[in-house]
């Protein structure tokens, strides 16, 4: 069996050669390149488990080498080297299609957790029937035919193939931590752990012990060796959940890990390395975040390399009716469970505010209500909402109803004695009345719509109708 060959890119003699050693230690094949022109004529020649090129060379940039291999040799991961400390050209390589990166001085160890993922990565590329076989089942996790989910499955299997660090951004109950699982496994990783943690739910106090382990006898209570979060994910991904909500001290320390790739346990005198592709995720604006000052710029980009945004259930109704079936398969345990078409059609009409998680609890809730499995739109209980359409002409039917106000007002303020009402009281109910009218026939007599237009409560509006004998039409 031929061993794979590796291509390394680099100018400085001593480091090539450094590589070269270490690589053919590993059982690995290796060739060498000193500039841009001889790594594009090895390419040309040879097939290559990986690329190893410094972001600096004589006759070129490294970054340009990166984004050749990820157009023309798309199955070819590329890492790069970069000097100490510069993490913006780390970054601009992962963003470019970078499956990972090296800081100088190489570490040697690093350097072989790094090839063994790269040699993961080929073996699943040149495996492409068994790799589509097993994306097609993970996929699923990820449900929809809508030309929003096939577009956002794509992007999750060309992400699968790199190490940059993804950062999901969508509303809750969207699916964010079920892309970070879909990521995962379609990754060379998908034999090793993933672990979500939920940033907002562990105390400050305990944060640092529990993403990094502690020694016994560290603090009150550490009665044995205990590992935290990144070396339960050593190998596999570490889903950073609600990210926005860690504490700027546990930021700085996150940063350190990210960057360096080593932690250091609580009570612990030296640092260990960990090999863990990180993904966060958040529903809020990380961005804004940073601009208000509750979040690193640093750890911010050190994240957000690559975006991932999830649609709102809303701007995908036609899954509807397949998720729907899931889950009442999911649920109703054996026994056969349906939507009535009507109750289908409610469905895609409702807003979502709550996703596909909402989606669920409105199923299970109908689910207990329904008569032989069969769920009507009675048993759906959906909440009352006003329609896009209604919501578009709100705030303009409502600075009309108040012009009109106004100017009744204004008219009341200036009319001559010989001109005033009769009876003050009865004069402001028929102009109420007439506003309130008004309203419901904008909304066919939709109480709750009429209540947002008129900017009161549904009780005030019921209230108000019931004292000026306002009766729905016949």
């Amino acid at each position: 069996m031929t061993s794979p060959r590796i291509l390394i890119v680099d100018d400085e003699d001593d480091l090539r050669e450094l590589l070269e050693i270490t690589l053919v230690k590993m059982g690995l094949d290796v060739d060498s390149a000193p500039d841009l022109a001889v790594a594009r004529d090895c390419l040309a020649r040879t097939e290559y488990a990986l690329v190893l090129t410094d972001m600096r060379l004589p006759d070129g940039l490294g970054i340009e080498l990166v984004q050749e291999i990820s157009a023309q040799y798309k199955n070819t991961p590329v890492a790069v080297i970069t000097a100490f400390g510069s993490a913006d050209n780390a970054v601009v390589a992962l963003k470019a299609g970078a499956f990972d990166y090296l800081s100088k001085p190489v570490g040697l160890e690093q350097l072989r957790v790094m090839v063994r993922s790269a040699l993961r990565i080929s073996q699943a590329g040149a495996a492409d029937k068994t790799q589509e076989k097993s994306a097609g089942t993970t996929a699923l996790r990820l449900m929809g035919q809508s030309d929003a989910m096939q577009a956002l499955r794509a992007q999750i299997t060309r992400l699968a193939r790199s190490m940059a660090p993804v950062a999901i951004s969508g509303e809750s109950g969207s699916g964010k931590e079920l892309a970070a699982r879909d990521i995962h496994a379609q990754s060379a990783r998908n034999d090793k752990p993933f672990v979500a943690v939920n940033c907002g739910a562990i105390p400050e106090t305990l944060m640092e012990a529990e993403f990094f382990g502690y020694r016994k006898g560290a603090f009150t209570g550490a009665v044995d060796d205990r590992d935290g979060f990144f070396q339960a994910a050593n190998g596999g991904t570490l889903l950073l959940d609600e990210v926005a909500d860690l504490p700027l001290a546990m930021q700085v320390k996150l940063l350190r890990a990210i960057q360096e790739r080593r932690v250091r346990k609580v009570g612990a005198t030296a640092e260990e390395p960990v090999d863990v592709r990180i993904i966060s995720a958040t529903h809020q604006n990380l961005d804004e975040c940073v601009g208000k000052g509750t979040f690193r710029q640093d750890l911010y980009y050190r994240l957000n390399v690559i975006e991932l945004n999830l649609p709102p259930l809303r701007e995908r109704l036609d899954d509807i009716g397949l998720l729907a079936n899931v889950i009442l398969t999911r649920l109703g345990g054996g026994q056969p469970a349906a939507l009535t078409p009507a109750a289908l059609e409610a469905l895609r009409s409702y807003h979502f505010p709550g996703n596909v998680r909402e989606l669920e609890n409105i199923l299970e809730r109908a689910l207990a209500f329904a008569n032989d499995g069969l769920i009507e739109v009675g048993d759906l209980a959906l909440k009352a909402q006003v329609p896009s359409s209604v919501q578009t002409l709100a705030a303009t039917e409502q600075a009309a109803i108040q012009q009109d106000l106004a100017e009744v007002e204004a008219k009341e303020v200036v009319a001559p004695a010989s001109d005033l009402p009769g009876s003050l009281p009865d004069h402001l109910d028929d102009v109420e009345r007439e506003i309130i009218r008004r309203a419901l026939a904008k909304t066919k007599f939709n109480r709750t719509q009429a209540a947002e237009l008129l900017g009161i409560s549904f009780r005030q509006l019921r209230y108000r109708m019931q004292r000026l004998d306002i009766n729905a039409p016949e």
